[in-house]
């Protein structure tokens, strides 16, 4: 999935990290709505509050415009217990050889 706007990414960013929207906000000291209406498309961030919402949500700003993170790498790992986790490493590993 190719990132279409900032929106986008606070939603995957948020839901990654198991938050509702109330809790980001809480973490970001904005409100709700404005994470909602954020997510929606319907309101654009100034850099001091993306970087608020960043703040709240634990990551860079770096790390939100990084483009190497994509949804189906995060998500999927993320879910994984620790034994799939090394399970998958050592599947990973095995291909280099």
């Amino acid at each position: 999935m190719e990132w279409e706007n900032i929106g986008d990414r606070i939603k995957f960013f948020r839901e990654r990290k198991k938050m509702t929207q109330y809790a980001l906000a809480q973490q970001a000291g904005v409100s709700p709505t404005y994470i909602y209406q954020l997510e929606r498309n319907e309101k654009s961030p100034t850099v001091e509050y993306l970087g608020h919402i960043c703040w709240g949500l634990g990551i860079s700003i770096k790390e939100f415009f990084d483009a190497d993170v994509t949804v189906e790498q995060t998500d999927y790992v993320a879910d994984l217990t620790p034994k799939q986790i090394e399970l998958l490493n050592a599947f990973l590993n095995s291909l280099k050889s």
